[in-house]
């Protein structure tokens, strides 16, 4: 695998591919060049076979203080108007687009500093996992602006309305403990403990049948806005869509293991995959 300048990619023999933004510098704020390499990473990332669960991080003591202010709005404002757009596009695609429908599962581990624009990538990951000391902050409103780029619609869709137009509002900081009882992160856990604990969440996630995980991730996240009937339409489809893409005949397997060898037992384990 290729190296990039402001992202390091280390694919384990777990499977587990730790994606480390990597401008500890600057608390790892997303640039431009960041943004380009984040697309580039998540594209290899997505067809290499030795990468099961993607887990996202930063360097140093931040996962990410959001917009880098000076390359990514005040430069960018600069550009002529094609560049601008295509700079900002480049944002956007890795940040939602690209993470919200991950072929992957994929997992935020937020180490320290989650400001802004940070917010985006946490809420398209499929799960997150926080540092206790971990500060998270949509400080916006300090400096005269809103949380714009789909900060806001990040925030919505996670936690409640009166704890997103307290922490909108007041620009107010939180910790991971907060989050977590919030439900914008999954849990919380010391620092020293986070790397260990998003390893067992990985790790489980990579003994899941891959066509059924995916599937099944994809269809809750389209199924939220559907009616009942539609909903129930679509699953069938989608359920369907599942056994023929999993060549491994996951089901078979499920169903011979728990009805006839009495070997798996729904809800305690997984069923043997031999794969």
């Amino acid at each position: 695998m290729k190296t990039w300048e402001n992202v390091t990619v280390e694919v384990d023999a777990d499977r587990i591919a730790w994606v480390t933004l990597n401008r500890p510098h600057k608390r790892n704020a997303m640039s431009p060049a960041l943004n380009n390499d984040m697309v580039e990473v998540l594209n290899e990332l997505e067809v290499d076979e030795g990468a099961g669960v993607i887990v996202l991080t930063g360097a140093g003591d931040s996962w990410s203080a959001g917009m880098d202010l000076k390359e990514f709005f005040r430069e960018v404002d600069s550009l002529p108007p094609a560049a601008a757009m295509q700079a900002r596009r480049s944002a956007g695609q890795w940040q939602w687009r690209m993470l919200m429908n991950y072929v992957k599962p994929t997992i935020a581990m937020v180490n320290g500093w989650c400001f802004g624009g940070a917010f985006v990538p946490l809420a398209s990951c499929d799960l997150a996992v926080a540092a206790d000391e971990a500060t998270f902050g949509l400080s916006e409103i300090n400096w005269g602006i809103i949380p714009g780029g789909n900060v806001t619609r990040a925030v919505a869709a996670l936690i409640s309305q009166r704890d997103a137009l307290y922490y909108i509002m007041s620009g107010k900081t939180f910790d991971g403990k907060k989050a977590a009882e919030m439900r914008l992160v999954n849990e919380s856990v010391p620092l020293a403990r986070l790397r260990e604990r998003t390893r067992e969440i990985a790790l489980d996630l990579a003994d899941k049948n891959p066509v059924v995980l995916r599937t099944a991730k994809t269809a809750f996240k389209y199924v939220q806005d559907m009616p009942w009937d539609t909903a129930d339409d679509y699953l069938m489809a989608k359920s369907a869509q599942s056994r023929l893409q999993d060549t491994s005949g996951g089901r078979s397997k499920g169903l011979t293991q728990f009805l006839d060898e009495k070997s798996y037992k729904p809800g305690l384990s997984n069923y043997r995959r031999d794969d």
